[in-house]
């Protein structure tokens, strides 16, 4: 059958559904078969980072060279997935511009410049776009939500996302820092923004909020030998509340919100363990006697929304993570559960509401964000095929579960070390790994159905919490790198039907910014170093190498032009982790003939 006739019974069917259907409706549920094009944040609604391309495999990328390269002149976190269709590319830019981009020469169509409402609170990076009816749809670090007409770039609405400020706290001198913090300077607070990748699905915009779960982010960031020095979370009634929503595709206009934190029930029925057994530091007692005085810690109770959905439409769920409660490290202003913070959750795409949550760690002390996007595959359960979504954690597991219920169906063995995990904040200060820094973060996982091996792009960067008293009841945490402890990268292959790891490479720096898998039997993954790699998915051999000059920390795509394969990456640094910054976007491709 051909590609048009394919396409034209597509249409038919998704027109039958309803009046809101469309063309590109069409073409996004059915992703994989338009493998040409990167259509998706995940390149499907099964956010699995995987293509059928298989020019470029295990034969020939050693001949892979850089086909183009463009500068986009704007620097700091360069974390953007690009989007491609119709032969165009679209990226966003750290500060929020977005480029429209000529996908096989890089020539530059147009550029959107974007103006800060107001002063940034986390950086400036942007994790990518959402091109779909026309539009480019991008939500910024001054929480907005945008629209732009993709054949010009000119703005169609301007929706703000911040009408849910944060208080803030007003002691930001010594009682936020530890006398090894005490003379650096204070870099990031609290406050509403955004800087996800948006999902769109039948005529909706789903996008959510950040940086609800307050901490001071402490140090000297940004510059190239030094990684940010700490993080500090402050007793208090700090903050807000993180959503997710969905938007009118043409309007604007809100369609439903989901709060990730519960104005009942926040305390949830206080977990001893972790809902795979494990032993949680907790004094239930003691938070069960404050639960009064804390009534009202749900209204900042944090829990912020990291990651782009995956989506199931025949049983008409959304996937989406959430992050660590607030105050981030410092619960004595928290007693319970803190849901739904550090959960992974699936939601009605339809009217928002929860079907269920699984939360990883209950009233969470080390920042462990559900910041990785939620993949969907199938696994086999005894004698069953059960539907499934995994999700790769801060703590250094793959979680899997069936996405119809949420019942956890088996976590993998770790993918970087564990020292000390779930060990409470001491005065002395104990050293943790994973930390807040490490494990998964919000790097993208890749999976390859054929294989059932998932690819996990994962920091060891161990850190050090301590607790302290600052007198008339004030109390604070805060969590530092380890210097005394060596950091490395790991990009780890596992088994999806076992939880094994099938293999594991070991990077110089720890790695963050996701993984691309192809059936040409590739995984690509970047470094902080400036190298842009391609592994055998199979065997983890490392069979090609490119030095791009900045950190690639962003997530590789590829697409194909005019009989063309590209593999295309953002390569601009990444501030927190002081890997060097640059400007560029490179697309790599077999050399012409």
């Amino acid at each position: 059958m051909s590609r048009a006739i394919f396409t034209a019974l597509l249409l038919l069917l998704v027109v039958g559904a309803g009046p809101n259907a469309s063309d590109d409706d069409a073409r996004f549920a059915n992703a994989a078969v338009y493998a040409d094009d990167w259509l998706l944040p995940g390149a499907t609604y099964a956010n699995a980072h995987f293509s059928a391309l298989t020019q470029i495999d295990r034969t020939t990328v050693a001949q892979l060279v850089p086909r183009w390269t463009f500068h986009s002149g704007a620097r700091g976190g360069f974390e953007a997935t690009p989007i491609v269709t119709g032969g165009v590319m679209y990226v966003t830019l750290p500060g929020d511009d977005v480029v429209a981009l000529n996908a096989a020469s890089g020539a530059l169509i147009w550029r959107y410049h974007h103006t800060l409402r107001h002063k940034l609170c986390c950086g400036n990076a942007n994790r990518g776009a959402a091109v779909a009816y026309g539009r480019v749809y991008i939500a910024t670090a001054d929480a907005r939500l945008l629209a732009l007409d993709s054949a010009t770039g000119t703005v169609v609405w301007d929706d703000p996302l911040d009408d849910e400020r944060p208080s803030r706290v007003e002691q930001t001198g010594d009682l936020a820092r530890s006398d090894r913090l005490r003379d650096q300077p204070v870099i990031g607070q609290s406050g509403v923004f955004a800087n996800m990748a948006p999902q769109v699905y039948r005529g909706k915009v789903i996008v959510g909020i950040t940086g609800v779960g307050y901490a001071l982010h402490v140090g000297t960031s940004g510059k190239p030998d030094q990684l940010e020095r700490g993080v500090v979370g402050i007793a208090g009634d700090y903050g807000t509340r993180g959503y997710y929503a969905a938007f009118d595709a043409q309007t604007g206009k809100q369609i439903w919100r989901w709060h990730t934190v519960p104005d009942r029930g926040w305390e949830g029925t206080f977990r001893a363990t972790t809902p795979d057994g494990v032993a949680l530091p907790r004094d239930v007692g003691a938070e069960r006697a404050a639960q009064k005085q804390f009534a009202s810690a749900w209204k900042t109770g944090g829990g912020s929304a990291w990651t782009t959905a995956a989506i199931d439409a025949k049983l008409g769920l959304m996937y989406v993570g959430v992050g660590n409660p607030s105050p981030q490290f410092e619960d004595r202003s928290r007693p319970g559960d803190n849901l739904y913070s550090v959960a992974l959750v699936a939601l009605d795409i339809d009217t928002g509401k929860m079907r269920w949550a699984y939360q990883q760690v209950p009233h969470d002390l080390w920042g462990y964000d559900v910041a990785s996007p939620p993949v969907l595959l199938d696994v086999r359960v005894s004698d069953h095929v059960v539907p499934a979504v995994m999700q790769a954690g801060k703590t250094g597991w793959l979680y899997i579960n069936d996405r119809r219920t949420g019942e956890l169906l088996r976590k993998s063995a770790p993918f970087v070390p564990q020292q000390n995990l779930f060990a409470r904040p001491t005065a002395a200060g104990i050293v943790v790994a994973p930390g807040a820094f490490g494990g998964a973060s919000w790097s993208p996982v890749a999976y390859d159905a054929a294989t059932g091996l998932a690819y996990v792009a994962a920091a060891h960067l161990p850190m050090v919490y301590r607790s302290h008293e600052a007198g008339a009841g004030a109390a604070y945490s805060v969590a530092e790198p380890d210097d005394a402890s060596p950091r490395w990268g790991t990009l780890s292959a596992i088994d999806t039907q076992t939880g094994e790891l099938r293999w594991q490479q070991k990077t110089a720096q720890p790695l963050v910014g996701g993984v691309l898998a192809t059936a040409g039997g590739l995984a690509f993954t970047g470094e902080g170093s400036g190298e842009f790699d391609a592994f055998d998915s199979a065997s983890g051999k490392r069979l090609w190498s490119y030095t791009c000059g900045a950190g690639v920390n962003a997530p590789p795509v590829t697409y194909e032009v005019r009989a063309t394969q590209f593999v295309a990456v953002a390569a601009g640094g990444n501030a927190q982790f002081a890997y060097p910054q640059g400007d560029a976007i490179f697309a790599f491709a077999l050399p012409n003939e």
